[in-house]
């Protein structure tokens, strides 16, 4: 994976960017915000896994906000405003369908900044974090984290290894496919039991967790680690004294109400806005820059 731009700073400054924008994306519902998370995890999905992010959101993000979105109304009839009545003769509320739009905006943005986590957040970065304070626990998170990315490209392995012998699961008739996927996952399954058994005892046998084990680390925290993290944290603060004081709060039941628009609610979506784009603008400088060296060679 490719560490430059934001990437290439501290992980502690990564996982304190990632926990702070995951937490406001869940607990903010406000329209202005949720847009905001969604538009900024999308862009930023997009620079790091390129063409792929561009395919996994259309084929599985906009149909998820879609149908998360259209639900809500289905099944959620408080409010005060009646648009209509379904056959069922339950109403459908303008509320209902502002909250579902809300929720999907919000379910969405998380998942995206989750991929965007993967591929920030490595398995060394999480250990060189967490593995003093709970090893064993460390170790098992960065091996789940890391599972499906994983696990896709192994059974990928399998199912080609499958096809050259005429057992893929796209070969033969229905029965022959459905014994051909049997198989393909009893390997996998075969695989994965077998793989932890050996990491588990790979670390075992490196000393890992034990009292007093030293490891090798690239990771310094230097002066321009210290100027981003001073600018995060003034952003972060910005908007957690906004949402103390309601500036970025949002009522859909029974009525709707948003908080009034005052300077310091525009400060507070500015703050939000900087601190979403920061990973963006940071890969952006970078690339300039990379651009600007490379014209001079």
């Amino acid at each position: 994976m490719n560490q430059s731009g934001f990437a290439g700073y501290h992980p502690f400054i990564n996982f304190v960017y990632f926990a702070a924008v995951l937490l406001f994306s869940m607990f903010f519902m406000h329209p202005f915000m949720q847009v905001i998370a969604l538009v900024s995890a999308s862009v930023y999905s997009i620079l790091l896994r390129g063409r792929g992010a561009v395919r996994f959101q259309l084929a599985l993000m906009l149909p998820l906000l879609l149908i998360t979105a259209f639900i809500n109304p289905a099944f959620n009839h408080a409010g005060v405003t009646i648009l209509f009545y379904l056959k069922s003769g339950n109403p459908v509320t303008l509320e209902s369908v502002l909250y579902g739009i809300s929720s999907a905006c919000m379910f969405v943005a998380v998942l995206l900044w989750f991929s965007c986590y993967n591929a920030v957040m490595t398995s060394d970065k999480f250990i060189y974090l967490f593995g003093k304070l709970i090893p064993a626990m460390s170790l098992i998170l960065s091996m789940v984290l890391r599972l499906v990315p994983r696990y896709k490209d192994q059974i990928k392995q399998i199912s080609y290894a499958q096809r050259s012998i005429g057992k893929d699961v796209t070969q033969g008739n229905w029965l022959q496919r459905a014994r051909n996927g049997m198989t393909i996952l009893s390997v996998m399954t075969t695989w994965a039991l077998e793989n932890a058994i050996e990491t588990a005892d790979s670390m075992k046998s490196r000393g890992y967790g034990l009292p007093g084990r030293t490891s090798y680390s690239l990771y310094r925290f230097d002066n321009r680690d210290k100027g981003f993290m001073a600018l995060m944290l003034s952003l972060v603060t910005v908007v957690i004294i906004g949402g103390i004081n309601g500036e970025n709060s949002m009522r859909f039941f029974p009525s709707i109400k948003a908080a009034e628009m005052t300077a310091f609610s525009i400060a507070v979506y500015a703050a939000y806005l900087g601190l979403c784009m920061l990973p963006i603008i940071q890969h952006m400088m970078e690339a300039i820059k990379w651009r600007s060296i490379t014209s001079r060679m």
